[in-house]
């Protein structure tokens, strides 16, 4: 893989060969979460190749060199619709993708849980226009690589390939703000700071959301 030091491809499609030594487990065996997504901030990003909602396999390598935003994704969590409906994600994306940064959604529930299944997320996408990749992650491994605890749960990938930011969306959720501040997009600063070249100021928020349906 070009520019980019991954910690090896977590096979989640039929084919894929035994994980090496170094390499996470297959999705078929079980997978612990990683303890703090936090703790990963300045590591090379897992990379992953999963099937997207559009029936299109997502290699993360592909974009090698770029600015990459994921979305931990669940249409049924009310913390994910306020956001959607509110328009506050699928604008920042389509902001930022004038620019060449790549957002993709990662959906990690179990089959048969809240949001879960190809025609749920299907509506949903269309319902939001959201444009960019939604991919589904059903054995969780993905998710578990990332340390990915709730939807919305945000990570910022920077052009080296390492984790650059891990946590809320902003500080706002459901549209509540404490204290009386200004609502801040954390997502949106990172990318500024990312693309910036410049290190992220507020690079690991205290997520917030529904809980990642895992189904293990």
């Amino acid at each position: 893989m070009r520019q980019m030091t991954m910690m090896g491809t977590l096979c989640v499609l039929v084919g894929c060969s035994a994980a090496g030594a170094n390499e996470p487990a297959m999705p078929n065996a079980p997978t612990p979460i990683a303890a703090d997504a936090h703790a990963l901030i300045g590591e090379a990003a897992p990379n992953f190749v999963l099937p997207s909602i559009g029936g299109e396999l997502v290699n993360l390598s592909d974009y090698a060199g770029k600015t990459v935003v994921l979305e931990w994704f669940n249409p049924g969590c009310p913390f994910v619709k306020d956001v959607h409906n509110a328009d506050k994600v699928t604008s920042i994306a389509n902001q930022w993708a004038a620019q060449d940064v790549v957002w993709i959604a990662i959906n990690s529930g179990a089959l048969g849980k809240q949001g879960t299944g190809l025609d749920t997320n299907q509506r949903a996408a269309s319902k939001w226009d959201i444009t960019y990749p939604v991919l589904l992650d059903e054995s969780g491994a993905v998710g578990k690589a990332y340390g990915a605890r709730t939807t919305p749960h945000m990570y910022v990938i920077a052009p080296d390939g390492t984790l650059a930011f891990a946590g809320a969306f902003s500080n706002a959720p459901l549209g509540n703000v404490s204290g009386g501040d200004d609502e801040v997009n954390y997502v949106d600063a990172a990318l500024t700071a990312v693309t910036s070249g410049q290190p992220v100021a507020e690079s690991a928020p205290k997520p917030w959301g529904c809980s990642v349906k895992y189904g293990s």
